[in-house]
């Protein structure tokens, strides 16, 4: 069942459905275990322990995990959190409708440019659908600079590092008019 749909000017159409955890599971183990998955942090588990952790996501009443495709084809992994009460609960100042967001592109030898921008953007165009959501904040790894100079490139602004018990992370938050005007989208009145 797909809960979103996006149509990129240059490389066409993108979507979202509910994660499977165990029917996706060999899927997603050969994405979070690819060398360029560092940042994920699975890159020792096994298929089972992939869909355990997507089990666990599933039946958690504030994480959800969706499976992207492109051109009908699963293509990457998104997942929404409230950040008030998972990853980072007690680590900043939340407000109310803040959505937490985790974002990874399957592996490929075959790049396409513009490819994880499309990708980035289809997901803030599926949270920001919900009149709900008034910032979108993201936590990554202080060291993966490809992802702050993508997170800048859709909006993001910066608040700082904060510690979480498995790394040291870049917070930083995206309001729905950062998000239209960085993507140079009308914003509404």
């Amino acid at each position: 069942m797909t809960v979103h749909t996006r149509v990129d000017d240059r490389l066409g159409e993108f979507a979202l459905r509910p994660l499977d955890p165990d029917a996706d599971a060999a899927l997603l183990h050969r994405w979070v275990t690819d060398p360029k998955a560092a940042f994920w942090l699975m890159q020792d588990a096994d298929v089972a322990g992939v869909a355990a952790e997507y089990r666990r996501i599933a039946e958690h009443p504030h994480h959800d995990a969706y499976l992207g495709s492109w051109r009908g084809e699963p293509a990457f992994l998104a997942e929404r959190y409230d950040p008030a009460r998972v990853e980072l609960a007690g680590l900043y100042d939340a407000e109310h409708g803040d959505v937490g967001m985790h974002f990874l592109c399957a592996p490929t030898d075959a790049p396409v440019h513009g490819f994880t921008r499309a990708v980035i953007t289809t997901v803030l165009d599926w949270l920001f659908a919900d009149p709900a959501t008034r910032r979108v904040v993201v936590e990554p790894d202080v060291r993966n600079t490809a992802v702050h100079a993508l997170n800048a490139a859709v909006g993001f602004t910066v608040v700082g590092p904060i510690r979480k018990p498995e790394k040291e992370a870049l917070l930083s938050i995206c309001t729905r008019d950062q998000f239209l005007a960085a993507t140079r989208k009308e914003v509404p009145a």
